[in-house]
């Protein structure tokens, strides 16, 4: 089994335990699912959220502090950040145009979309109850309607059971007092006056503010006094991406353990609905990866044919090849940085001084895969739950998902962190996270082919307006 490449293997865990919450359901072995598999699942996403932050902080530090000359971050930083920012608004924006010709979330089983209104509307009641500022999206009321009596009794019941952890619960609170602050008050936000309560509270955007912050400084010290300090940067680095690559070394179990529970826990003892759970993540799926290859196949390389006169359309999509595959297999934009620096630099011509600055920095910041991702899941599950978002909640989901894209960490399933800031944006409920995540893994090896060609792109381009790009015409095999 340990000869299988473990993008297959995750497939296999994908599998079983779809089949498991099958059998589970017909069976009436739900209960045993919910107390001894689903816990797996629930460790995992601790493991993720326990290793996100610092792997943001440090990794960010790394990059900005290889440049080793502040004079950089001028007008190639400012051309760099421009871009990448450019085109993840575009991919968020193409996620938000497929997802509302498509409704995956609107295409599916009648009973389970009033089953999961229903759940919404109860949330929202007891957010209101506990005194927590909840924006309501519309005037539907399902609570209030005799005809759904037995359906929200059963969904009482469900709920009864489930748990909310403390962080999630957290981060309510902290949406509802956020929605009290000035039109400023997001900007000031990101400057922290405490950066051990931004590492305890998980706030990204603080976090990066002053990772970018003491990079900037580390580069201006002297070499006796940096040196050392990068180098612990350096290891730490290390150290937290290797406890990202042993954590996905069982992801085939958690995966396993995240479908059966998921599954079983929003269809409960109802085969009907769990042929409907599974027709919903086919369809989202499916949006979310047409998504995606129309950025890689299409987007990408009309960008560089338009921009950069020596590279052709074919000519692109082959020689990002191997970085591409890299990226699919590992699903992390950091592991994959050494072979999308050697691809950018041997097979596409961009000089070492530009690949060496936008690359690192691309493979922290810009995650145009990421962003559409977080758009099209969060549309998707408002879609399921009967909620109409209007344009200006999707422009807030644009706002929102580049922002937040930002500090996703470049390995795997780390946007999964960052989902509830987008779904809070909105008010909508975090808790529906739980959703997506069995099938994440499979549709984050696909994303993160999108973040890399991404940052190959920007790099591409800014070397031809700096003109340090020297396209080869013909390229080794076995380069």
């Amino acid at each position: 089994m340990k000869n299988i490449p473990l993008h297959w293997r995750v497939i296999i865990g994908l599998l079983l335990g779809t089949i498991y919450a099958y059998l589970s359901i017909q069976f009436g072995w739900n209960d045993f699912t919910l107390n001894y598999i689903q816990p797996f699942g629930d460790i995992f996403i601790n493991l993720l959220k326990l290793i996100a932050v610092p792997l943001v902080l440090f990794s960010i530090i790394s990059g900005v502090a290889s440049m080793k000359d502040v004079n950089k971050l001028g007008r190639m930083g400012g051309k760099t950040l421009v871009a990448y920012l450019a085109t993840t608004v575009f991919s968020v924006g193409v996620g938000l145009i497929l997802v509302n010709t498509f409704k995956p979330g609107v295409n599916v089983d009648d009973d389970l979309r009033t089953e999961m209104r229903i759940d919404y509307e109860l949330w929202l009641a007891e957010e209101e109850a506990a005194g927590n500022y909840i924006p309501r999206l519309d005037d539907i009321n399902y609570l209030s309607d005799p005809a759904y009596a037995d359906q929200i009794a059963a969904v009482k019941a469900r709920r009864s059971t489930e748990e909310v952890d403390d962080n999630t619960q957290d981060k309510l609170d902290k949406a509802a007092r956020n929605s009290e602050k000035g039109p400023l008050q997001p900007l000031v936000d990101v400057v922290p006056d405490n950066f051990f309560g931004s590492l305890v509270d998980a706030e990204m955007l603080q976090v990066i503010f002053f990772a970018i912050f003491f990079g900037v400084v580390l580069v201006g010290l002297p070499e006796d006094k940096a040196g050392p300090v990068m180098r612990g940067i350096d290891g730490l680095n290390d150290i937290f991406v290797k406890m990202v690559m042993i954590v996905m070394n069982w992801m085939p179990i958690f995966v396993f353990a995240l479908m059966a529970g998921q599954i079983v826990k929003a269809a409960g003892a109802d085969s009907d609905k769990f042929f409907s759970l599974l027709d919903y993540l086919w369809k989202y799926g499916a949006t979310l990866i047409l998504g995606l290859a129309l950025m890689v196949f299409l987007v990408y390389p009309t960008v560089i044919t338009t921009f950069v006169k020596k590279m052709s359309f074919g000519r692109f999509i082959s020689r990002m090849r191997d970085a591409q595959i890299t990226a699919f297999s590992t699903s992390s934009s950091v592991a994959t940085l050494p072979v999308t620096m050697k691809t950018v630099h041997e097979k596409m011509g961009v000089s070492k001084r530009i690949s060496s600055f936008v690359l690192p920095i691309g493979a922290t910041v810009n995650m145009d895969g990421t962003s559409m991702y977080q758009a099209i899941a969060v549309v998707s599950m408002a879609q399921l739950h009967m909620v109409d978002l209007t344009l200006g909640q999707q422009l807030t989901i644009i706002i929102t998902a580049s922002l937040a894209s930002i500090g996703a960490a470049a390995v795997p399933s780390a946007g999964l962190v960052l989902m509830i800031v987008v779904l809070e944006s909105v008010g909508l409920n975090p808790v529906w996270i739980a959703l997506i995540i069995p099938v994440d893994r499979i549709l984050d090896m696909c994303r993160t082919v999108v973040n890399v060609t991404g940052d190959a792109t920007v790099s591409t381009l800014i070397a031809s307006s700096e003109k340090e790009l020297e396209v080869p015409e013909k390229v080794s095999v076995a380069s």
